[in-house]
């Protein structure tokens, strides 16, 4: 319900139910988002992801942003570095993660951590217009939100989301043939690896062979005593427990390799210069479409367009 209300707000002002108190606001107010005046405010970005910073506190309306629009446009307001500031913040906090996970899998993998740069393999001019085009359709949803056009909001939303798509799919594919590169120089399995002789069975550790005994000595006492069946299942558990392998220690120091750190080595994990996220270089293009659709990757696309277009205009 808050959010729907919210919804309204942005589209016809909080004062649309006619409280007076809200016919005076001014875009200047202190209770009024000045990053979505500017263009963007990172709780709109994140939303049902583990990053959701939940709602904004304060008010955003459409109209105002139109209002500190005209302001900014005569000189009188700028909040432009108020907003740099905030997906600054973000952004160095994503690229401080991104070290981390490049970090640990340098540890275990020196070729991982530089094997491919997916911002870089996913650029080409073909995305790079995509992206361009999504651009331009976004601007025509905040115009038509604004004049309360809302069936061709609606429209253009749906076009939005099938370029999106085009450009996940397009991107996939660009990145899957990076990770078939990186694959090939992985080790691979020999295609008819030669017959090796079974290893014989190593005898028991100390601890199984007296179990083992101990089964042995209750079937012999419940084969004296007439119990067939009994002495009969004592024998089998013996049996099995001859099959058992021996128990090593552990070659591995235990307080420096961890379940994670295994699991990285197995996938052959990349990571996502954009957003962070962690790829395996086993993925399918579906799996890999989701990820460039998905809403955390396409939040980090979105701030880190908008710092570069902050910055040009310093």
């Amino acid at each position: 319900m808050d959010a729907m209300r919210k919804q309204l707000d942005v589209l016809m002002g909080a004062n649309r139910n006619g409280d007076v108190r809200e016919v005076n606001r001014k875009y200047y107010d202190r209770d009024v988002c000045r990053l979505f005046l500017s263009g963007l405010c990172p709780h709109e970005l994140f939303q049902l992801t583990k990053m959701d910073m939940g709602p904004c506190p304060k008010v955003h309306s459409l109209p105002l942003r139109k209002e500190y629009e005209e302001a900014r446009a005569k000189g009188v307001d700028n909040y432009d570095r108020e907003l740099e500031d905030a997906i600054d913040r973000l952004i160095v906090e994503c690229d401080r993660k991104i070290g981390r996970a490049l970090k640990r899998l340098e540890d275990e993998d020196a070729k991982a951590a530089i094997a491919i740069s997916v911002s870089e393999v996913t650029q080409t001019p073909e995305v790079l217009e995509l992206s361009k085009q999504i651009k331009e359709k976004l601007k025509e949803v905040d115009q038509h939100d604004l004049e309360g056009k809302t069936d061709l909001k609606i429209r253009v939303l749906e076009e939005v989301e099938e370029l999106r798509t085009k450009r996940a799919d397009k991107q996939s594919m660009l990145l899957l043939d990076a990770f078939n590169k990186d694959r090939a120089s992985l080790p691979q399995p020999l295609p008819n690896p030669p017959t090796v002789a079974p290893l014989p069975v190593p005898a028991p550790d100390p601890h199984t062979q007296e179990m083992i005994n101990e089964k042995l000595k209750k079937a012999e006492d419940l084969g004296e005593k007439g119990m067939v069946d009994e002495a009969q299942k004592a024998l089998e558990e013996a049996e099995a427990l001859k099959k058992l392998p021996a128990r090593q220690e552990p070659v591995l120091d235990s307080s420096k390799y961890t379940a994670a750190d295994v699991r990285i080595t197995d996938q052959k994990l990349r990571v996502c210069d954009i957003c962070g996220a962690f790829l395996s270089v086993y993925d399918s293009d579906r799996r890999l479409a989701d990820h460039f659709g998905g809403k955390l990757h396409l939040g980090y696309i979105q701030i880190r367009d908008k710092l570069a277009e902050l910055r040009v205009l310093v």
